[in-house]
């Protein structure tokens, strides 16, 4: 039977256009900008300066707390400076920029195809390792997996749970992992459950994958304690509060973490980079990226290096279309209009989205018709037309009372509002607002 979540959801038209397009590797750029903040949490702090010389693979800036993470070289060469440079968030912030000579590699990373299996590190010695390598969460959160795998003291952790829903349309860079990097895939689990100390995994597939389930059901049918389960198609399913209640059947409080239900969940693309540090020594320095459009000439799986410009991804899936309207950073539904061609590829970065002058504009803002197809359609069972209007007039203890933070900025709100009302706008403003505020508290 078909799993899902309880509340609310909607159900974009799919564009998966990359699908069947195999991961390809796109050549090295000429210079890489590597942004020092790709994690939620402190920014790295820089340990290189202009001029150096750095090995793919060598760590270039060092975490700067417990919830931050290391970042390596995604390239060898020279640093041409330690400066700002835009992000996806369209504001300059501290980068390396590093210019490209060769691919020299440091001496202890495995660069070779060979499966390695045998998983000789303790539990203890696995987040550590996880941590030394840069592991992010890599469906977009970014959040340090190091500190996802250390829970609090009196916290245990029951099950772990493999996202591999992937629900944005137009995004398939995890569905092609699924399928091209499935036996490490399963090894990457097997060294997640150790780090964990549980003999229970869960890979969550929404049914609009069949041959990665069928795959991945074949391949885990041998495996004791790692199952397969198919799920309904349904947006925001792979949302991590959704995820656990389709799966699980528990709800995460309000304001709590998947811990506080047993849970753990970690990406496909997390999964497998946590293979490769701990099996192949291997920093998190290139990731898979779907770079699609419906006027994309070849809609494309790239695995690209860190910090690499997108408009290097674009021109190699045809080049940017005349009529283009905007560029969009992830998926149509969370993701953000990029500013710049020159903004990098990062460790959260899984799509490219290339929408036509036509697509790209929104319809004119009508008044709220007090439909509420904004609060059945919410997965979080908030009430978004609210929300907007306490942003709105600045009504901040109100919108806290009204649970602002725990919107997930899925954009089910604004995407099945028929007065085209810019709902997440404002509330994602709300957030950022309502969170200051409860910092200066604490």
């Amino acid at each position: 039977m078909l799993k899902t979540f309880k509340i609310g959801g909607v159900h974009p038209h799919e564009w998966k256009l990359s699908a069947e397009k195999q991961i390809e590797v796109l050549p090295l750029p000429k210079r890489v900008s590597v942004p020092v903040t790709q994690h939620i949490g402190a920014p790295a702090k820089p340990l290189v300066k202009k001029g150096d010389i750095v090995k793919t693979g060598q760590m270039i800036a060092a975490s700067g707390g417990f919830v931050s993470a290391n970042i390596h070289s995604p390239v060898s060469g020279k640093v041409f400076k330690v400066d700002q440079t835009v992000d996806a968030s369209g504001y300059r912030k501290p980068a390396i920029i590093i210019d490209v000579d060769g691919d020299e590699w440091l001496d202890d990373i495995d660069r070779s195809d060979k499966l390695v299996k045998e998983i000789t590190l303790s539990g203890e010695e696995i987040i550590k390792k996880i941590g030394e390598m840069g592991i992010v969460g890599m469906g977009g959160a970014t959040f340090p997996s190091h500190v996802k795998l250390s829970p609090p003291p009196g916290k245990k952790c029951e099950i772990l749970i493999i996202n591999g829903v992937e629900c944005e349309p137009y995004l398939t860079s995890d569905h092609r992992l699924m399928l091209e990097k499935s036996e490490e895939l399963i090894v990457g689990i097997r060294i997640l459950m150790k780090a964990l100390n549980v003999n229970k995994a869960v890979i969550g597939i929404e049914n609009n994958k069949p041959d990665a389930i069928k795959k991945l059901t074949e391949l885990t049918s041998k495996e004791e304690g790692i199952d397969v389960q198919p799920l309904k198609v349904k947006y925001p399913q792979g949302g991590e509060k959704q995820l656990i209640d389709a799966i699980t059947g528990r709800q995460v409080p309000s304001g709590k973490l998947p811990i506080e239900v047993g849970a753990v969940v970690q990406n496909v693309g997390t999964t497998v980079a946590v293979y490769e540090a701990v099996q192949k020594n291997k920093p998190l320095i290139e990731r898979v990226v779907t770079v699609t459009g419906p006027a994309i000439a070849q809609p494309s799986n790239f695995l690209a290096r860190i910090g690499t410009p997108i408009e290097q991804l674009i021109e190699a899936a045809g080049g940017l279309p005349q009529d283009t309207g905007k560029v969009i950073g992830g998926g149509p539904m969370m993701g953000k209009a990029l500013t710049s061609l020159e903004v990098p590829i990062t460790k959260g970065s899984s799509g490219l989205l290339v929408l036509p002058d036509e697509a790209a504009h929104r319809q004119p803002v009508k008044n709220c018709i007090r439909c509420s197809k904004c609060v059945s359609a919410c997965p979080m069972g908030l009430e978004p037309y609210l929300l907007m209007i306490e942003a709105e007039k600045e009504m901040w203890d109100r919108a806290e009372e009204d649970r602002i933070m725990d919107c997930i900025e899925c954009g089910s709100c604004s995407f099945t509002c028929p007065a085209h009302r810019p709902l997440l706008d404002y509330i994602r403003l709300g957030k950022g607002k309502v969170g200051q505020i409860i910092r200066s508290r604490q």
